[in-house]
């Protein structure tokens, strides 16, 4: 019995074990190993190979942690992954290169660079709702940037975070790639440590705890959060293909389980009920009449997240707007598609994000007075959507709107682009990443000036005079005109 308290003590995940896996990771990048362009093309090829010969494990992880079905794991994980790592394969080469800069005057002659390092050893918090993606995409950045790099998989999604550990370290190098699985004890033991970057995808509330702990040592943060993502619908639109559309982004990304899934829709008072009806056939026309009975809808993740959306479903201002779905099963965890119509404003499901597959109705008399309602909720969401055909109101959505990201007629499809920058503004988050914005995301910028021993201006050295201090500030101007006269004021006096 004592034997076995010893090896559960020495299993234990604490302050002092991640300090010992940080000062691993540093020796390992100390040596220069993962800065070199080889040792980052093997890593990211040995990921897209771990992911092609672990296709069928990764999605039964995913079918036992959410009932995700194959399609959307398949191309919303794996998929989208693979070409992350094939960007970088391409592209890796180049985004490492020196960029060059212009220099002036005042450094004549001189040339400059700005060169691309890896920030160091670096922390990357994932979430459940994408378990694979939101772990991996981050960690093809941090690779790609030259980063030795601790993952930290989402406890709540435990057969994918334990998948995660084992293919990283059958696949990865573990000298300078590691997972540490666990939940808030581990996390906590992590966030004692110094970082040289932290990426942290979830929720707001955890995310001020991440920020404080990486306040302590000066550490920058990428937070990607979420909040409530508005979706505009104008009429005189293909109401079928933007209701299919809606659909897409919603229901299908995790049964509204997505940070960038539609929260709530705002449409005129006129134009609500042709929304609704398409909303109804649609939907029937893609899971059926009884929807909890379709294999294509992913489940709630756990009973406290069942618990809080049927709570914002039970609310008394709100139970009775419901105009299509409220089905329910706790015992395995499903909710319906459900629409809302006329919701309150000052509701709960209109104060909280929802992340899961409710969906309230917002009408206004113009489609125009859209934009208060969406200014006047306070935050700022991480996607905002727009349906129309009007050049006025796309131009005014783009103007006005200030969001993570916008799409016009479609939604969550901007996630895909990787030549679009991810990441959220104000509540919803900070910094970004995907494509060069995940290399650049884990490196720093550093200004190189390079000068020879000629060309040495006297003005710069005492004795300090007038005519001195004349040209200089003429010279940091950059007005030729200035300098001109700056040197025959000099000649003449």
């Amino acid at each position: 019995m004592l034997m076995e308290n010893k090896a559960e003590n020495k299993a234990v995940f604490d302050a002092e074990s991640a300090k010992e896996v940080v000062k691993e990771l540093r020796d390992s990048f100390v040596t220069g190993k993962t800065k070199s362009h080889r040792w980052r093309v093997t890593q990211l090829k040995a990921m897209l190979k771990m992911l092609d010969e672990n296709e069928p494990q990764i999605v039964a992880a995913l079918r036992d942690d959410l009932s995700k079905p194959e399609f959307e794991s398949s191309l919303y994980e794996i998929q989208i992954l693979k070409n992350s790592c094939r960007l970088a394969l391409k592209e890796m080469n180049h985004w490492m290169m020196p960029e060059k800069a212009k220099t002036s005057l005042t450094t004549f002659p001189s040339s400059a660079e700005i060169v691309s390092e890896p920030l160091g050893v670096v922390l990357v918090i994932s979430a459940w709702n994408y378990p694979f993606l939101l772990s991996l995409d981050p960690v093809v950045g941090a690779i790609s940037a030259g980063n030795a790099i601790v993952l930290k998989p989402s406890e709540m999604a435990p057969a994918s975070s334990s998948l995660i550990a084992k293919l990283v370290a059958d696949y990865l190098d573990s000298s300078c790639i590691k997972v540490v699985e666990g939940a808030v004890p581990e996390t906590s033991a992590l966030l004692e440590q110094k970082w040289d970057k932290i990426l942290y995808t979830g929720n707001g509330r955890v995310a001020r705890i991440v920020m404080a702990a990486a306040a302590k040592h000066l550490t920058p943060v990428v937070l990607e959060l979420g909040g409530k993502s508005p979706v505009i619908v104008d009429s005189n639109i293909n109401l079928k293909v933007a209701t299919r559309r809606i659909i897409a982004g919603k229901w299908g990304c995790n049964n509204g389980q997505a940070c960038i899934s539609p929260d709530y829709i705002i449409t005129t008072k006129d134009y609500a009920t042709k929304l609704v009806d398409s909303f109804k056939c649609e939907l029937e026309r893609f899971y059926g009449k009884d929807p909890l009975e379709s294999k294509d809808l992913s489940r709630i993740v756990n009973s406290n997240h069942f618990d809080r959306l049927s709570k914002l479903m039970d609310e008394e201002k709100v139970s009775s707007k419901i105009v299509h779905g409220g089905q329910r099963n706790e015992k395995n965890l499903q909710i319906a598609p459900t629409i809302f119509l006329d919701v309150p404003v000052n509701s709960l499901i209109m104060k909280e994000e929802i992340f899961g597959p409710l969906l309230p109705i917002i009408t206004v008399d113009k489609v125009e007075q859209s934009f208060d309602l969406i200014h006047s909720s306070g935050g700022k969401p991480l996607a905002a959507y727009l349906f129309t055909n009007n050049k006025k109101l796309k131009r005014k959505f783009v103007e006005t709107v200030s969001a993570g990201g916008l799409v016009v007629n479609d939604t969550a499809v901007h996630l895909a682009i990787h030549s679009l920058p991810f990441g959220g503004v104000g509540e919803s988050g900070m910094g970004s990443y995907h494509g060069k914005f995940s290399f650049d995301a884990f490196s720093h910028k550093k200004a190189v000036l390079y000068r020879g021993f000629a060309g040495d201006a006297f003005l710069r050295y005492p004795p300090y005079t007038p005519g001195k201090l004349t040209l200089l500030q003429a010279l940091l101007s950059g007005s030729i005109v200035g300098i001109i006269r700056a040197l025959l004021g000099w000649f003449w006096a």
